[in-house]
């Protein structure tokens, strides 16, 4: 069923098969009321989604979902997926949306996730944003907001460069702006900080054309529905995380 979901998601939505859907649904963000907020977190590799999605699970609870993320786990325990996408990921290319959505769905099933949720890397292509459009309906649920983060490709390249994962529990460092307290290990266990293969600048530039590719188009879909907001991801990590404590109280008033 999973295999099929985006083609039956955008036949519904073109085909006006159902009455609700998330751009007429009230919500706090311009008018729209959700249940808990459910915020996405559009912007090429390297814009400091991840970073500010920690943040917001630390600051406000909300779970984060990065599908990166639920990727290198499947890979670090050999699951059948796992082995699926390791070669893709490693290529920079996109993991199919049949297996990333099933993956994220599976995630929302999880009772954690009534608190809200924050996707950090997804949705990557139209398909992918419909489909999970079409879950969230199934459960009168709806995305709150869309923030987009903005920065050019030179700043891009010029932060991977420098960042490590630990390959233990995938915290992220920026030997720059986030570096370790000691030398390369991780903060919090002592591993040996790694740099990811996707990290790698002939990937980047790889992944950066994927994402002008399949995901940019994603800003005018959320644009046209009014749910975009847009912050400048050139700044500092502090700096970006002061303006999301302000923005919250409007995403989160009266959700939960």
């Amino acid at each position: 069923m999973e295999q099929n979901i985006a083609r039956q998601v955008t036949r519904v939505f073109v085909e006006g098969q159902t009455s609700t859907t998330m751009a007429n649904r009230t919500r706090p963000f311009n008018n729209r009321t959700c249940e808990a907020p459910y915020l996405i977190f559009l912007g090429p590799p390297g814009s400091g989604k991840g970073t500010q999605a920690e943040k917001l699970h630390q600051n406000f609870r909300l779970v984060q979902i990065s599908t990166g993320n639920l990727f290198r786990e499947h890979i670090s325990n050999g699951t059948e997926l796992g082995v699926k996408v390791k070669d893709i990921l490693a290529k920079g290319e996109l993991v199919p949306d049949d297996l990333t959505i099933g993956m994220v769905v599976d995630r929302l099933a999880k009772p954690d996730t009534i608190m809200g949720v924050v996707f950090d890397g997804f949705p990557r292509t139209l398909d992918q944003a419909l489909a999970l459009q079409y879950r969230l309906d199934e459960k009168r649920k709806c995305i709150t907001a869309v923030i987009q983060f903005k920065i050019s490709d030179e700043q891009i390249i010029e932060r991977l460069s420098s960042r490590r994962m630990c390959p233990k529990d995938n915290t992220i460092y920026n030997l720059k702006s986030n570096a370790p307290k000691h030398d390369e290990q991780c903060d919090l266990c002592g591993t040996l900080l790694v740099m990811r293969n996707d990290d790698k600048p002939e990937v980047v530039g790889h992944r950066l054309q994927v994402y002008r590719q399949q995901t940019e188009p994603l800003i005018e879909f959320y644009r046209e529905q009014d749910m975009l907001v847009e912050i400048d991801a050139s700044r500092g990590i502090e700096e970006i995380t002061t303006q999301m404590d302000e923005w919250m109280p409007m995403f989160i008033y009266d959700a939960n």
